[in-house]
């Protein structure tokens, strides 16, 4: 699985008509490497652009610190009109956890940013949402009450005095709100009935405003009101979700309607369990539904295990056959095809970053390793052997998940396969990484060397890459040898008729652990940082004694059931 942090970020710009002015700042964005520009939506009504980037957290407050300063050069706010609440030339910037980093730090890159730009910018900046530093601001109406032309007044009061920047009116750039915010699901769920009031029936059942409260017939009774004249609601089952029925032409049914607006709260399995079920206490059927723009990978592999962990199978399989059952049992596909690649936001972002050996079928793989190319080499084949090895380990363990005489221990045997999976991912991924980090030394190699400051660049950059060229095998070596945890287990009490394949898989993993060592051994010789080298090495050779003594045992445990 991937471990790299990513966010999201959602600035909205206030033009919408000019798109000569709206590709100068997405520009702005695409220039910094390691973000990518999924999103560009302008609205000429409301004279608003909202642009969509996600990559990891630095590189995405640098994009977003560029595209602020340029839309506060190309627009001018004291000629901006339109129809949606606005403060400045870049109205909000919010950033969105989107994978393997918490709400608390993206808090922080938000205040980063917000320092960044208020010490390079003369725009007032606010804090909102899950950043804000006031209670009262962290609803955005509160921040942009008044709009733009309520802000000059607003800045000369000291309860309004911003969190970076100075507090004095910016007349062309406005004002800016920076936050940080969960991310929000747009999906609609679609019904077998064209009644749009039976569709909002289920959305006011689900929705967390639920519907107002009547006095007798619940549909035209009297609305009830508390004290002070409003309308009583009565909540709907989930949190977090807004949601309404409506009519959809084009596919000639109703549907509901919803966001999610904190999938932390509320999921996208949850949500749809709620509305089959009210579907059905209402004589109606969910016949699928659709995702509207891109999701986190992490909201599909929630969906897929939750429905495997219903069904009683193991959680340990390929990522791509967990993302086909949330597909298959959320009908995703129901409406146009279901596209991962385009629709998980970081598989858009994986294929700007190829795994070239990875996508070879096995013929392809093995004429590339025998041709004249020095790469892939030996340490590319030991990372893919350490994953051959822990695939069949992994196998035992969904094998046994699956016996019917275990029923009662799918979920045992099911925690073994996740942790293969696991190991068997990080080691897929090594194999063209092997790859790239030699690349790296042909590279610096070629570096130019006509000064004495060229030299010296060159031979920091060798010494650079022939380390991360250790590190690398090494990194082989330690997931090899994790491996041997999930395969000796298997091997000891998996399913007796699969033994041999774990005694494979122990075979597999010692070649891995010895083969890495051999890559890290040589690649040592160009590195002149001695300590280091003498460290490895030692625990490089500790790394081979114990698969050694692990692949002995697991040996030794396979022939003595399959002589017994």
């Amino acid at each position: 699985m991937n471990s790299k942090q990513l966010i999201e970020c959602v600035p909205n710009f206030s033009e919408g008509r000019d798109m000569k002015i709206i590709d100068q700042i997405t520009a702005e964005i695409e220039s910094v490497e390691g973000v990518k520009l999924l999103d560009v939506d302008p609205g000429k009504a409301t004279n608003r652009t909202v642009v969509t980037f996600v990559g990891e957290p630095q590189p995405v407050i640098e994009a977003a610190a560029k595209a602020i300063k340029k839309a506060a050069e190309l627009i001018d706010m004291s000629k901006h009109k339109g129809e949606h609440p606005r403060m400045g030339a870049t109205d909000v910037c919010p950033l969105i956890p989107i994978a393997n980093i918490s709400m608390d730090e993206v808090v922080e890159y938000a205040h980063k940013l917000g320092k960044m730009v208020g010490e390079s910018t003369d725009i007032p900046f606010y804090m909102y949402e899950n950043a804000a530093t006031k209670p009262e601001w962290k609803n955005l109406a509160t921040v942009r009450s008044g709009e733009y032309e309520a802000l000059q007044d607003k800045l000369k009061k000291a309860e309004w005095k911003p969190d970076y920047g100075p507090a004095v009116f910016n007349a062309k750039a406005g004002a800016t709100a920076i936050g940080a915010r969960d991310f929000l699901v747009a999906y609609n769920i679609n019904l077998n009935t064209t009644s749009v009031r039976r569709a909002n029936s289920v959305a006011f059942d689900v929705r967390e405003a639920g519907r107002v409260k009547r006095e007798g017939d619940k549909v035209n009774g009297k609305i009830l009101k508390d004290e002070h004249g409003n309308p009583v609601r009565q909540p709907g089952k989930l949190k977090a979700v807004k949601g309404i029925g409506w009519y959809i032409e084009e596919y000639g049914v109703a549907q509901i309607s919803m966001n999610l607006t904190n999938i932390s709260i509320t999921s996208l399995h949850e949500a749809f369990e709620a509305v089959c079920d009210s579907a059905q206490e209402r004589g109606l059927r969910v016949t699928g539904s659709e995702l509207v723009g891109l999701v986190p990978l992490k909201v599909m592999l929630d969906a897929g295990k939750h429905f495997l962990r219903k069904q009683k199978r193991s959680l340990g399989v390929a990522e791509s056959e967990i993302i086909k059952i949330a597909v298959k049992t959320l009908g995703l596909d129901e409406l146009s095809p279901f596209d991962p690649e385009k629709k998980i936001i970081e598989y858009v972002l994986a294929n700007d970053q190829k795994d070239p050996l990875l996508e070879m079928d096995l013929k392809a793989f093995a004429n590339e390793t025998a041709s004249e190319s020095p790469a892939p080499g030996g340490g590319s084949i030991s990372a893919y052997v350490g994953a051959l090895g822990i695939s069949l380990g992994t196998m035992v363990a969904n094998l046994s998940s699956n016996r019917r005489v275990w029923d009662d221990r799918w979920e045992e045997f099911g925690d073994w396969a996740e942790k293969g999976q696991m190991i068997k991912e990080k080691l897929l991924k090594l194999v063209d990484e092997d790859t790239r980090s030699f690349n790296a030394i042909i590279q610096a190699i070629r570096l130019p060397k006509s000064s004495e400051e060229e030299k010296a660049q060159r031979h920091q950059a060798i010494q650079d890459a022939t380390k991360y060229a250790i590190e690398v095998p090494f990194t082989v070596m330690q997931a090899s040898l994790d491996s041997f945890e999930v395969i000796k287990a298997m091997a000891d009490f998996g399913n007796p008729n699969s033994v041999t394949d774990a005694g494979v898989g122990a075979l597999c993993a010692r070649a891995a652990v010895h083969g890495a060592y051999m890559n890290v051994q040589i690649n040592t010789m160009d590195l002149e940082d001695k300590a280091f080298v003498a460290d490895i090495l030692e625990k490089g050779k500790a790394m081979t004694e114990q698969a050694d003594a692990l692949e002995a045992e697991i040996r030794a445990t396979v022939n003595s059931k399959i002589q017994a």
